[in-house]
């Protein structure tokens, strides 16, 4: 069976757009005032693989001072669980005026793999740090690689994007670092749409991410649903693989 992974699948669907190195990154645009993150909010996710239920994800945000934090949890339910176990946790701490990135945690436990990584951003040496361990194997690396400036995480990317003011028809970059790579994520907004969640009906703005080589060419395609008002809140996301379909609907939205 093919490995299931809610957040893991649709984030590294994104990272499929890696930039080639003679490729240039523009800076990161900062979080618009009119689009401000969550100051303390939890947003809880049904997962669906296929038609069928798969798992579970929440997204909870943090203020601490002049930084967010983020932190996503995912894990399979029901049947997919006794096929593929999954269990993973992601962390990011982002500076909430500027939208850098400062570090990327995960603790992935799939099947009987287990990976846990920290990946910080040191913007005054210009570079990414990336320590990552095979529990089951009991491997390590460690890795550093040049980064342009400002740059945001995969999970943060999904959230970052809701800052910024969603015009239909137009596009902008959002440059994302993950590990070795530095992927330059082009967010075209394609429309308005009306979409039915277990929590109710939303008026939303449609976004796809793409990339110049194709984000997710020969591979699948990723969209995601904002609410169309100044709380641009996720409230559908969709990974179109050659495998299946993952869905995320939101059913939860809660201030604590």
């Amino acid at each position: 069976m093919t490995k299931f992974n809610p957040i893991q699948t649709l984030l590294c669907l994104i990272a499929l757009a890696v930039a080639s190195p003679a490729q240039q990154i523009p800076p990161l645009a900062p979080p618009q005032p009119a689009f401000p993150l969550p100051v303390h909010k939890t947003l809880t996710y049904a997962v669906d693989w296929r038609v069928f239920p798969a798992g579970t994800a929440t997204v909870h945000f943090d203020q601490l001072g002049d930084r967010e934090r983020i932190t996503a949890n995912a894990f399979t339910t029901g049947a997919i669980n006794l096929l593929f176990h999954v269990n993973d946790h992601f962390q990011s701490t982002v500076d909430r005026a500027k939208g850098c990135t400062y570090q990327f945690d995960k603790q992935t436990v799939e099947g009987r793999r287990q990976i846990n990584s920290n990946l910080r951003i040191d913007y005054a040496a210009g570079k990414s740090i990336l320590d990552e361990k095979n529990v089951v194997k009991n491997e390590s690396k460690h890795v550093e690689s040049p980064i342009p400036g400002c740059m945001t995480d995969l999970l943060t990317g999904v959230f970052y994007t809701a800052t910024q003011p969603l015009v239909v028809g137009q596009s902008f970059v959002v440059p994302i670092v993950d590990a070795m790579h530095n992927v330059p994520v082009t967010i075209k907004v394609e429309g308005r749409e009306e979409i039915k969640t277990p929590l109710g009906t939303f008026k939303t703005i449609r976004v796809q991410p793409t990339a110049a080589a194709g984000v997710v060419k020969n591979r699948g395609n990723i969209w995601i649903w904002y609410t169309d008002d100044d709380r641009h809140l996720p409230v559908q996301m969709r990974a179109r693989l050659f495998w299946g379909t993952i869905t995320f609907r939101l059913t939860g939205n809660e201030d604590k």
